[in-house]
């Protein structure tokens, strides 16, 4: 009898060390969510040295290739909308055209951080797959590579049809410019002067 308890007790121990450890994982990961930049950098150094490992071991091309599938189906994901108006069609224009209307910005699929998170995650577990030789499946690599540019090319293609007909961009470019009156600068700082 005691030795169940023994077990609880350690199980209990452990339990409580893997919660510890997710809230100072997830207490870092919140702190990095406003360092874009810096998010990017450290994934694509992440790619650099996956990319350098799969070139120095002259394998693992079937993870490469899983690895850029999915990276592919994220990429989707994130230039998509959220309410895909092919599905749920509108009476009307989805942007404003009156003063009145409201305006609905771009929610995407797969937000911004969720889809750094997941590359980021893919990279290293490829990454770590790597040094595994049972998952070091011999292929002719060029095909799996012309296979992932065709593939690539078909779905961006649809993609950006889509974008077109139903003439969303799935990216912030800064504060839009409109043509309407243009006031001199002469005149601006005329009366500023007065």
């Amino acid at each position: 009898m005691e030795g169940v308890g023994g077990d609880n007790g350690a199980s209990a121990a452990t339990l409580d060390q893997w919660r510890q450890f997710s809230r100072l994982f997830q207490f870092y990961l919140d702190k990095t969510t406003p360092h874009a930049v810096y998010r990017w950098i450290a994934t694509a150094t992440l790619l650099v040295l996956y990319a350098l490992r799969v070139y120095y071991v002259q394998g693992f091309y079937i993870i490469t290739y899983g690895l850029g599938i999915y990276i592919l189906n994220l990429l989707i994901g994130f230039l998509s909308p959220l309410v895909d108006p092919e599905l749920e069609p509108s009476d009307g224009p989805l942007l404003p055209t009156k003063g009145s209307d409201e305006f609905k910005p771009f929610i995407r699929r797969l937000p911004e951080f969720k889809f750094w998170y997941a590359i980021t995650k893919a990279f290293i577990i490829s990454f770590l797959m790597t040094f595994f030789s049972m998952f070091d499946v011999p292929v002719f690599w060029p095909i799996l590579l012309c296979y992932w540019f065709v593939l690539f090319t078909l779905t961006m293609k649809r993609q950006i049809m889509h974008m077109i007909k139903y003439k969303y961009v799935p990216f912030n470019l800064g504060k839009q410019k409109y043509g309407g009156k243009k006031a001199s600068g002469a005149s601006s700082s005329g009366s500023r002067a007065e």
